[in-house]
């Protein structure tokens, strides 16, 4: 009887489709990821030393006001029913309400990540293009000037600190030549002229056809930016050189140079071919790392993101928005892996 079961189990395992299976099996490694870091956030906003009610009612509230708020709250409940009444939230998109600005934080959380996105993607986009060529370049180059150029480079982009490159930034571009915009996404005189469409200045004002506010929100962007896309050039090309001399080191390059190919085949084609796939992952990490909020950046250009918006509710102790800023960054980190997993299998077959 116990083998006529498992063979049934199996006949069914074997009528579900592989990529149904697949799917199945990512969104239970979601679930689950997406749970364990809500509990590990919820058990740090209990742990933290502040006090949610002190900060909602104030230090010279009574106790039965003090105590009112407390019940409010449901901190009067055990661990695991708050816990549960915690997750039933923010399955419906309710992070509770912003304690600086007294907005749901769901609504502050849409109106700051945009800013964060923009910055973020224009960042990496720029890490790329440069990263990506000069780590391959300098692999191929080992040893030679432009190899040892991009070693300097990766290492000055892991020792400088990025406030003082900020801040220099600031003075020379900004301040002496008046080259780039100021701290901020745009001039005064242009807030609030672009109605928010996809909150990305950049998109909505191409989308309204306002290229006077396009070409003022590329100069306050520029210089942030390109900051950021420094640290995460550093990053990529030292992690590709990395990779591309793994494989020019390979016995089937020699065989590829050996048959007469020519070296753009063999760099390109075969030694790149097997570096994408490893680097998929690279790219994405530095993307998220850079979603995630880059904080001092946004604090030294003024830059309203989902960084800085963290930043200023935990020196304020609104728990709430830390919780809910947290949990959006969790969730990006969670879903750029699952993008970067379907990446593997668009490059390489063999994970198909």
């Amino acid at each position: 009887m116990a083998i006529e079961n498992r063979s049934g189990n199996k006949r069914r395992r074997a009528s579900i489709p592989p990529w149904l299976r697949g799917i199945g099996s990512t969104l239970f490694t979601v679930l689950i990821t997406m749970v364990g870091l809500l509990f590990v956030t919820f058990i740090i906003g209990r742990v933290m030393p502040i006090d949610p009610v002190l900060a909602i009612v104030g230090e010279s509230a009574s106790r039965a006001t003090y105590d009112a708020a407390y019940q409010e709250l449901g901190l009067d409940k055990p661990l695991l029913v708050q816990f549960f009444i915690f997750l039933l939230d923010i399955a419906q998109g309710n992070f509770g309400e912003s304690l600086l600005t007294a907005r749901p934080v769901s609504q502050d959380l849409l109106r700051v990540f945009p800013a964060t996105f923009e910055l973020a993607t224009v960042g990496t986009f720029f890490g790329v293009l440069l990263g990506v060529p000069l780590g391959v370049f300098a692999a191929v180059k080992r040893g030679s000037w432009l190899d040892h150029i991009a070693r300097v480079v990766a290492l000055i982009g892991y020792s400088m600190p990025v406030f003082w490159i900020g801040l220099i930034g600031l003075l020379v571009f900004y301040g002496k030549l008046g080259w780039i915009g100021g701290p901020g996404r745009l001039d005064i005189f242009y807030v609030d002229m672009v109605p928010t469409i996809t909150g990305m200045i950049l998109v909505d004002s191409l989308l309204m056809g306002d290229m006077d506010i396009f070409r003022n929100a590329i100069s306050h962007i520029v210089l942030p930016a390109a900051l950021l896309a420094y640290y995460s050039l550093a990053y990529i090309s030292r992690m590709t050189r990395s990779f591309m001399l793994e494989q020019l080191d390979q016995e089937y390059i020699v065989t590829a140079q050996v048959k007469g190919l020519s070296a753009n085949a063999v760099i390109w084609r075969h030694a790149f071919g097997n570096v994408k796939v490893p680097l998929v992952t690279v790219i994405a990490l530095s993307y998220a790392a850079l979603l995630e909020g880059s904080v001092l950046t946004e604090t030294i250009f003024s830059w309203p993101g989902i960084g800085s918006y963290i930043t200023t509710a935990l020196l304020s102790a609104d728990m709430n928005a830390v919780l809910g800023g947290t949990v959006v960054v969790g969730l990006v980190f969670v879903c750029l892996n699952i993008f970067s997993d379907l990446l593997y299998k668009f490059f390489d077959p063999r994970a198909k």
